[in-house]
């Protein structure tokens, strides 16, 4: 057996700390998701806006964790402070769930992406490409490359944490140089602006209907207000906040980062700012080369454009057909950084809940590189087989509704740690308080609600995956006071 080390090595800096935010939060939604968010709300206006309260709510939650990572800046992040505020049982969930859905089917989700775009360059990788075909499920190229792709970012990260920083840095500063780069070309490159003609739409909220077979109609589109609108806002806003996700992943982390009192409150708040910045300004480019809409040549606009690759139709206006390439290349580059990160991070919390008894108990030990290999490993294996399940697209609902549960009730558990630890050291307090966490707890039950009444499914399947939690949590509590 390798010898164990005791502690996690504090290695990362300020930097690193921001590069592992941004990172993990831009994977291949910015690239896609305007498309359905156009469908939903139909107006430029409404599309701006939509990404602006997901930018909001991102940053406010962040300077808001800040005030806990401060307080506890220990492995485990989220899990720690909800443990914290609430008790041993709240934090289960929320581990089980992040084991479960959120951060293993994101995984997944992601090297997909990657595959499909790797696909545009080496065809033999797409999914059409059947290696497999067991009758009860088929296997494809994509699919494989996609756990090849998480097996090697997890080897790579089980040699330590400096190998995953340095993956990390690279591909993140990569992908925010590509995003500017492809934003700035595509004002100044651009010939035919659609810019007046978009925002002739206002805040005008429309849905695009669906014909006979269920297939959109570009040409069919419905004025839409009250409750109907908010539903509409929070279908939406399920694309821009999976996009905006991951940015929590720092405080998985907290043992491996110098001076984490200080750094992770501002890793939030800068890796945050930066992304929400180029999210925001990538949609007004979208809106500068492309129409919204249109009945006339619709794979050629925003909310119809071909398998919802929005950046792939933007950028063959910007650079003609090598567009479709550089698209391709830059979503390789981004889903890989993404991925490292959320690998990385991810089995920080299932060491964490090891450590408590409520996980298996190899996961809560250190190898000789000082990382938690095991809680690697049986991270990959889960995240794998949901590469082979094919339904990590229908996931994107369930993810979103259980991820801002979480978000609230850790929100919440600030205002509860103010007053059951008055006196507890806080060498950074959340930005606002009481009112910004409040307006954020606000905005997220409404979007809660609103998803639940447009998408009542797959959000109440969320809250039953979340609720399954409850029994595992009193079996591991009686197993782990069997083995004591």
């Amino acid at each position: 057996m390798s010898e164990q080390k005791e502690h996690f090595k504090p290695t990362l800096g300020l930097f690193d700390a921001t590069m592992i935010v941004a990172g993990g939060m831009i994977g291949s939604g910015i690239f896609i998701v305007s498309a359905d968010i156009t469908r939903n709300v139909g107006s430029a206006g409404w599309l701006v806006l939509v990404w602006l309260i997901t930018g909001f709510m991102t940053i406010t939650a962040a300077v808001s964790y800040g005030e806990l990572s401060a307080m506890f800046p220990k492995a485990g992040g989220q899990y720690v402070y909800l443990k914290e505020a609430y008790n041993k049982l709240i934090a289960f969930l929320f581990g089980w769930s992040f084991f479960s859905v959120i951060q293993t089917a994101t995984i997944a989700a992601v090297g997909v992406a990657f595959s499909k775009f790797t696909a545009y360059l080496i065809p033999s990788v797409g999914e059409s490409n059947i290696i497999a075909d067991l009758g009860f499920i088929k296997i494809s190229a994509a699919q494989l490359l996609a756990i090849a792709m998480i097996v090697l970012l997890t080897w790579s990260n089980t040699r330590g944490v400096k190998g995953g920083k340095i993956i990390q840095t690279t591909f993140t500063m990569t992908k925010l140089i590509s995003l500017f780069g492809l934003i700035i070309f595509g004002f100044l490159l651009t010939k035919q602006s659609f810019w007046t003609e978009n925002w002739s739409t206002g805040f005008n909220a429309m849905q695009v209907a669906k014909d006979a077979a269920g297939a959109f109609d570009p040409g069919n589109w419905s004025p839409i207000s009250g409750g109907v609108l908010i539903g509409a806002v929070a279908a939406a806003m399920v694309g821009s906040i999976f996009s905006s996700d991951s940015w929590n992943n720092v405080t998985f982390i907290a043992g491996e980062i110098k001076n984490p009192k200080r750094n992770i409150g501002l890793s939030l708040f800068f890796g945050t700012s930066i992304v929400t910045i180029i999210y925001i300004t990538a949609n007004l480019m979208y809106l500068h080369v492309l129409p919204l809409h249109s009945a006339a040549n619709p794979t050629q606009s925003i909310a119809f454009a071909e398998n919802d690759r929005v950046a792939v139709t933007a950028a063959n206006v910007i650079f003609g057909n090598a567009g479709t390439y550089v698209i391709a290349i830059m979503i390789m580059i981004s889903t890989f950084g993404c991925n490292n990160g959320l690998i990385l991070a991810g089995a920080r919390v299932y060491y964490t809940m090891a450590k408590d008894g409520l996980f298996f108990k190899k996961v809560g030990e250190l190898n000789k590189n000082a990382v938690p290999e095991y809680a690697l490993w049986i991270q990959c294996a889960v995240a794998s087989l949901l590469c082979l399940s094919g339904k990590y697209g229908d996931l994107l609902t369930m993810v979103s509704f259980i991820v801002v549960i979480f978000y609230i009730l850790t929100i919440i558990g600030i205002f509860i740690l103010r007053k059951k630890m008055p006196d507890a050291e806080r060498p950074y307090k959340a930005f606002g308080y009481p009112v910004l966490p409040a307006v954020y707890i606000i905005l997220a039950l409404l979007f809660c609600c609103g998803l639940v009444w447009a998408s009542p499914t797959y959000s109440l399947w969320g809250l039953g995956i979340t609720l399954l939690g409850i029994p595992l949590y009193y079996i591991a509590v009686g197993s782990s006071k069997k083995e004591d």
